[in-house]
């Protein structure tokens, strides 16, 4: 059969299963399947039986709901490609934002230390230090499954030529975490744990990504008022802090933040859809004008 009849028959059958882009995700998996890109599908003819057995295969799985990226292996992220799979929490293009403004805050510094609590593929650490060569980025991940994908990512992209990035297992709640860093750090970065426990969930979430990527407690804050400690202790007196949430947590997040005392300029920002994404706050300094 041809790549487009394959590709046709694929969709249909993705789309009877109920996901949601089916002719792209149908696309990606014979190009996967290939070995080949996407747009050369485009100028592809008939497909071999070794290769078509493999997509029917691919396609299979997606129908069952196994996410995309753990079948083609990779997930984008800005300018980046990274590897992700079982075990590791798939990056999403609401979190591109996130990584943006993280850009924005250390664009005029020479030499900025930004802290990534709870990196998973490593994407928001490898993002910035893939745009900003200057700076110093640690990443930090408590899943001893996710930090393989986070330490095979980041030796890739130090392999690549970016600045590399510092990774090391430890629980952003921890008091004793980076206290060498104290006081220092210019940004603090979280896409943390959110999601209230009695949230529901997509398959392909709830069944394959890391459970301890996911559940926040209660109210889905529970990881996040550890974090808002361990910021507060590493960012110099006017330091940045960012931290993706769920549409939700909007107005939940924010109120925490000023609740705690130590941050001004609390505000909050939406995503591409207009949704409630990612709060940002500054330290309040004693010493600093900012």
């Amino acid at each position: 059969m041809t790549a487009q009849a394959l590709v046709r028959e694929a969709a249909a059958r993705l789309a009877a299963a109920g996901v949601e882009s089916p002719r792209v995700d149908a696309e990606l998996l014979l190009a996967a399947a290939l070995g080949t890109s996407r747009t050369a599908l485009l100028t592809a003819g008939e497909v071999g039986d070794e290769a078509a057995a493999r997509f029917a295969a691919l396609v299979e799985q997606r129908a069952d709901r196994v996410p995309l990226q753990h079948l083609t292996g990779t997930a984008p992220f800005r300018h980046l490609e990274l590897s992700v799979g079982p075990g590791v929490f798939v990056p999403r293009p609401e979190t591109e934002l996130l990584a943006g403004w993280v850009l924005e805050r250390i664009a005029g510094l020479p030499a900025p230390t930004v802290v990534d609590l709870g990196t998973g593929s490593g994407a928001i650490a490898l993002a910035v230090a893939n745009e900003h060569p200057g700076v110093r980025v640690l990443a930090v991940e408590r899943d001893p499954g996710a930090i393989e994908w986070t330490r095979h990512n980041a030796a890739a992209r130090a392999a690549a030529g970016d600045t590399p990035v510092e990774v090391l297992a430890g629980d952003m709640t921890d008091p004793r975490l980076l206290t060498a860093l104290d006081g220092t750090v210019d940004v603090v970065v979280s896409n943390p744990p959110y999601v209230p426990d009695d949230a529901r969930l997509p398959r392909e979430v709830l069944d394959h990504d890391p459970p301890l990527a996911l559940w926040g407690g209660p109210d889905g804050l529970d990881v996040v008022r550890g974090l808002l400690d361990t910021a507060a202790r590493l960012l110099r007196p006017g330091g940045w802090l960012g931290i993706e949430h769920a549409d939700l947590q909007g107005s939940s997040l924010p109120a925490l933040l000023r609740a705690h005392g130590r941050w001004t300029d609390v505000a909050d920002h939406p995503d591409l859809a207009g949704r409630p994404r990612h709060t940002t706050a500054q330290l309040s300094g004693h010493h600093s004008a900012t």
